[in-house]
């Protein structure tokens, strides 16, 4: 069957890679249909700086590559065509701009190591590790706040500038705006039903966990979930998360996913967080690099 190589020209290109992602996704792959949807969204103006390849057969896509000028690559190779990996390496070798090439895959990604090994890339050991964690949605415990708090799920345009202010705190300095958290939340498989946030007494949006659902494989991902810092250490992140996935649970869902940074100091409340409650480590990423 011949494959078509085009580059990514209209925001419908993102429902065809997170096709890919939903016909592929499993404890063995990197990405998730919500990934795809935040990251290209949660900042405006980055196109110019992030070419990207999608391979179709049929009209359907089983490889595509996504760089991040000068010199990084997100790829996702259906493991049905694993000799694409090859492809999509060799075009982020002629486009990529730096001297240094990185690469991250999950460590279950076989196909992908075995591409970059003969691409010759090494396993960077020091770089940051994504830790992939899931937890079963049976057995949830009621979420408990502080009196005076609640947990609520979005409402409209009237919510937005409280959500995007609360982001922007958290994750200082940050490129969201309200122009482009529209973009997020006009991007499937966005739901405002599960854009769940903490409100403190005053007004005040103090914590938030955005759930994505795959009703295909029937499991939702947290990203991002965060508590501004004058409000941490109240167990509001908890709060926040177990109200988002007891609404998740209620849609049908069965797993929930989450990937924090295991080895990064802005991290160091991630992982007790999702420990606590009830996530476990499935795996890790890997980040290759190249010399050249």
């Amino acid at each position: 069957m011949p494959t078509t190589i085009r580059p990514y020209t209209v925001p419908a290109d993102l429902r065809a890679m997170q096709d890919l992602a939903r016909r592929t996704w499993s404890r063995s792959a990197r990405f998730h249909v919500g990934d795809l949807a935040w990251q290209r969204n949660q900042h405006l103006g980055r196109e110019p700086d992030r070419p990207t390849l999608l391979w179709e057969e049929a009209g359907r896509v089983r490889a595509w590559g996504w760089v991040e000028l000068p010199g990084t690559l997100d790829l996702l190779v259906d493991p049905a065509r694993p000799e694409l990996a090859d492809d999509v390496l060799a075009w982020f070798a002629a486009t990529a701009t730096a001297p240094r090439l990185l690469v991250t895959v999950l460590e279950r990604e076989a196909h992908l190591v075995a591409a970059l090994e003969r691409a010759g890339y090494t396993w960077d050991r020091r770089a940051y590790r994504g830790v992939y964690m899931s937890r079963s949605l049976a057995g949830l415990p009621r979420p408990v706040l502080p009196a005076g708090f609640t947990a609520r799920p979005l409402r409209g345009e009237a919510d937005l500038e409280r959500r995007v202010a609360l982001h922007r705190e958290v994750w200082h300095p940050s490129a969201v705006t309200v122009d482009s958290y529209r973009n997020v939340r006009a991007a499937w498989p966005y739901r405002e039903d599960l854009d769940w946030v903490v409100e403190a007494p005053g007004g005040a949006f103090a914590a938030n966990c955005l759930v994505w659902w795959d009703e295909y494989n029937r499991v939702g991902e947290l990203e991002p979930v965060g508590t501004a810092p004058a409000f941490r250490r109240a167990g509001l992140g908890r709060a926040v998360c177990l109200a988002a996935l007891h609404a998740l649970r209620a849609l049908g869902a069965e797993e929930a996913v989450v990937y924090p940074v295991e080895n990064h100091p802005n991290a160091e409340a991630a992982l007790p967080l999702y420990r606590g409650l009830g996530f476990a480590p499935y795996a890790r990423t890997r980040t290759y690099v190249l010399e050249r």
